[in-house]
């Protein structure tokens, strides 16, 4: 049944034209469906180069929000509406406008893990990935980061000779994951590289032999020359893993470790989308994206 769903899809998006880009915390079946897998940015500028004028993102909102703004000519769909991210949505314009004021001169840095509304308000876009490099090119000492604490605390820490100022917020799935659960994973499996993303609280990246985004959690396990990981980011880079490096063994840093919103993309929401009977065409007013994009091209610009 999900080969005859996959077949229907690749055939289907050939001939409408469509693109589909999948998360890395799709499931297995939809990245196999997929154009282009990988994390959020990485997919908005292989959307922009896509020949395709249709493009269906397989992920969560401001996703196709940054999909939008990066190819706003072509018609972006949301594969599950409801498909949110609760930490992009934790704040908004009103709020960091007002947090601003107590931080006069300070470059506000988003992570892009924020919606298009806040992106308006920020100086520049960071990846987990670009975060430490963007941060160090920046002229100004003083950065107010938002929303996440934990990837911000690790920014802080890697880059001491900024003056960093966090903001409570953060991803409630990497942040459920404690000191304990890290060391009962290294417990029960002791011959294990454990390796987290930033977005994970200080007292587990503490604890870990390598810290990084998704993309390059998966890469030091793919090169890595050991045999045992515990994966400390959504726990289906684990079945990922374990499909590119059947010879090595891939452990959860916690069965908890999902992402509830991730998990609402099905296959077959990729294929009511390509049918036009499913998904949510993302419209946003050409000003809105104007402002928006603005902290994406200075990130692009200090080497995002």
């Amino acid at each position: 049944m999900i080969s005859n769903v996959q077949e229907r899809i690749l055939k289907l998006k050939k001939e409408r034209d469509v693109c589909v880009l999948a998360h890395s915390y799709m499931s297995e079946e939809i990245c196999e469906v997929a154009d282009f897998t990988g994390d959020s940015y990485a997919l908005s500028v292989k959307a922009a180069s896509a020949r395709q004028k249709t493009v269906v993102m397989c992920g969560v909102r401001f996703m196709a929000e940054t999909v939008k703004m990066l190819s706003p000519d072509k018609k972006v769909i949301l594969a599950n509406p409801q498909a949110a991210c609760p930490m992009a949505e934790q704040m908004d314009k009103e709020l960091i406008s007002e947090l601003k004021k107590s931080y006069p001169g300070y470059a506000v840095v988003a992570y892009i893990n924020t919606t298009a509304q806040l992106k308006t308000i920020a100086d520049v876009c960071v990846t987990s990935s670009s975060a430490v490099k963007i941060c160090r090119a920046l002229p100004q000492k003083d950065i107010l980061f938002i929303p996440d604490i934990n990837l911000g605390s690790y920014i802080k820490k890697m880059v001491p000779e900024k003056n960093i100022a966090l903001v409570s917020g953060g991803c409630p799935t990497h942040a459920r994951m404690e000191k304990r659960d890290a060391l009962a994973a290294k417990a029960a499996h002791p011959g294990a590289l454990l390796l987290v993303h930033p977005e994970c609280r200080p007292e587990v990246t503490q604890l870990a032999d390598y810290v990084g985004s998704t993309t390059g959690i998966m890469d030091f396990a793919v090169k890595s020359e050991a045999e045992e990981f515990i994966i400390g980011t959504e726990n289906s880079i684990v079945q990922h893993l374990q499909f590119k490096c059947p010879d090595k063994k891939f452990y959860p840093l916690s069965k908890d470790m999902v992402c509830h919103n991730m998990r609402l993309t099905t296959l077959c929401d990729v294929l009511n989308c390509i049918e036009g009977k499913g998904g949510e065409e993302i419209i946003m007013p050409p000003e809105l994206i104007a402002q928006a994009v603005k902290c994406i091209e200075k990130m692009i610009e200090l080497g995002g």
